[in-house]
């Protein structure tokens, strides 16, 4: 027997030791295997937890017709809530895997987005459940936000470099079309009897219209049980990954861990800011519009995009993508406020809608092509560290730190990215109630991403840079 293949054996539930990816004949010999096996878990996984973490993006433009006499700034504050609050817990999960093991903790936070999915399939059924109530439940879909650092950091351990972006984006971008299900899946179940009367009752909405709200949260059940369950028993759990806090803390003395964060605050933060605000402004600017029918949309362009995103920066480079990404991100920007509404003109939906397509798909390339900077960036600075005649140990140990640090930095980049989730919502809803529309939260954008082209360029893109990847 191979020493792959005695690496592999054994029980299922035993971390495996030894883990070399960059070894080709490992790789070969049943690595690639174990690590396609654990990515083609972790995807669903992840799928689930971006739909139950943007379920009030969808589900917020329903409670007003319900009964629910919620203001246009508490139903912004809904949709913004989840992007706080996982934002957050990604800050705690970025460090979970290392620690805890990367199958015990996925089964474990797929099975706890079940709580929040429950409870608000309750609250729902009252119009005269509190605001605080849904407060609650918005905070606690944030578990499903959390959940991307600790299974990103995760399916980085598993992967050579050569075929990071691909295994990260793959992750994510399938990952991430959990957003654009959940604005798909629940305008068609809240339509339908799906659970009997098992469920409960349907709402009677204005005009007539028979809703059962409560599937928003019900109809993720079962994929959840389903889900935790191929993790716990399907997964592994990585020796080589195991350490300390302490080790990974490393990563807040490193200028390029809060460089990339910045940078992925302008690729991710966009991305899921514009798909939990999207809804909620366009009914905002464009009401005869039936914003449910095109709210999946930019989601799923932008995972899609993610995906593709990931292959792509592997043969042209992340800083290159990264660079044109934000450049593009601002003329795109500039294309939405052209199409506003304004004084005397109703605007034009669909140039604005054409807009933010551009919009997510140049978020999913960019979510894809700073998370194949990271893991370049930190080999290169450990190989930095190794003499011309260092040893083959002394090499292992660098290596190892780079995935180590690397994994933490996405994680963590991923938290902080993520509060673009709370950010752009509520910059909408600051913006329409302070100077009557999006306009100024908008160009506060375009500062924002004019930053980021800068940033791109200096320490990655430009020649003679300091990193360039």
């Amino acid at each position: 027997m191979t020493a792959t293949h005695e690496l592999l054996a054994g029980r299922r539930d035993d971390a495996l030791h030894g883990w070399r990816p960059e070894d080709p004949a490992f790789w070969a010999g049943g690595g690639q295997r174990v690590a396609n096996r654990n990515l083609a878990i972790s995807i669903p996984a992840l799928l689930l937890a971006f739909a139950v973490w943007m379920m009030f993006s969808a589900v917020t433009v329903s409670l007003p017709k319900i009964g629910f006499g919620f203001s246009t700034d508490q139903l912004f504050w809904l949709t913004a809530l989840p992007g706080l609050s996982g934002a957050t817990l990604r800050i705690f999960y970025a460090f979970m895997v290392p620690v805890f093991g990367g199958r015990r903790w996925t089964a474990i936070s797929t099975a706890s987005l079940m709580i929040p999915a429950i409870w608000l399939g309750l609250a729902v059924q009252d119009p005269g459940t509190p605001f605080w109530h849904f407060v609650a439940i918005a905070i606690l879909c944030g578990l499903g936000g959390g959940n991307f650092a600790s299974s990103m950091s995760n399916i980085s351990f598993f992967f050579p470099k050569a075929r990071q972006g691909y295994a990260l984006g793959m992750n994510a971008g399938l990952g991430n079309l959990g957003v654009s299900a959940t604005q798909f899946v629940i305008p068609l179940v809240i339509s339908l009897s799906l659970f009997g009367a098992i469920a409960g009752g349907p709402q009677t909405a204005a005009g007539g219209q028979t809703l059962y709200l409560q599937n928003a949260g019900f109809v993720w059940l079962p994929f959840l049980l389903v889900s935790a369950a191929a993790a716990w028993f399907g997964m592994n759990d990585l020796a080589d990954a195991r350490s300390s806090f302490a080790e990974q803390a490393v990563i807040f003395q490193r200028k390029h861990n809060w460089l990339m964060c910045w940078l992925y605050v302008g690729t991710f933060g966009s991305f899921i800011g514009f798909s939990a605000g999207f809804p909620m402004l366009t009914k905002t600017l464009f009401p005869a519009v039936d914003v449910l029918k095109f709210a999946f949309l930019g989601p799923l362009v932008g995972a899609l995009a993610r995906s593709a995103g990931g292959a792509l920066a592997d043969r042209l480079g992340g800083a290159l993508l990264t660079f044109w990404v934000f450049a593009l991100m601002i003329a795109a920007v500039f294309g939405v406020v052209h199409f506003l509404p304004e004084a005397g003109s109703g605007g034009n939906f669909y140039g604005f809608l054409a807009m933010f397509m551009l919009l997510f798909v140049l978020t999913g390339i960019g979510n894809a092509s700073t998370f194949r900077m990271i893991p370049v960036i930190f080999r290169t600075l450990q190989e930095r560290t190794l003499g011309a005649n260092a040893s083959v140990e002394e090499k292992a140990v660098a290596m190892r730190r780079a995935g180590i640090e690397s994994a933490a930095v996405i994680g963590f980049s991923s938290a902080i990215g993520a509060y673009g989730g709370f950010f752009i919502p509520k910059s909408y809803g600051s913006s329409i109630a302070l100077t009557g529309g999006p306009q100024a939260a908008l160009y506060g954008f375009v500062v924002f991403y004019a930053i980021c082209v800068l940033v791109t360029w200096w320490w990655y893109f430009r020649k003679g840079a300091e990193c360039p990847c």
